[in-house]
């Protein structure tokens, strides 16, 4: 099993940018479609953005025009660029192969869009 750790989030003010960063443990992970996900509270995990060897595939439509994702396989990365922050953008994020299947999730990282 491949591990994840997330990092980069924090709080943000509406109009804010993060940018959250993803380490994989192991190099398998280059030859993956990857995925940025997101649990809003009181709601279920939601696709945000999914990237495959470089090509970016697709965005949710709540977040397109405003996160960029990226990988640099070099080092076994995902990031997501998040701009233009809002409140609804308030979440944990995780970052996992797509799809997840039964992989491993990790801890996430806390974003909070607020004023």
């Amino acid at each position: 099993q491949v591990q994840f750790v997330e990092s980069g989030g924090g709080l943000v003010q509406p109009g804010g940018s993060l940018r959250l960063s993803c380490a994989g443990s192991k190099t398998s992970m280059n030859f993956w479609t990857m995925g940025w996900y997101r649990i809003p509270p009181g709601k279920q995990r939601e696709l945000v953005a999914r990237i495959a060897d470089g090509r970016i595939i697709a965005y949710a439509d709540s977040v397109k025009g405003r996160f960029t994702i990226s990988r640099d396989n070099a080092k076994n990365t995902v990031h997501l660029q998040m701009n233009s922050l809002k409140p609804e953008d308030t979440a944990v994020y995780y970052c996992n192969r797509y799809p997840a299947g039964d992989s491993h999730w990790g801890q996430g990282t806390q974003v909070t869009v607020s004023s």
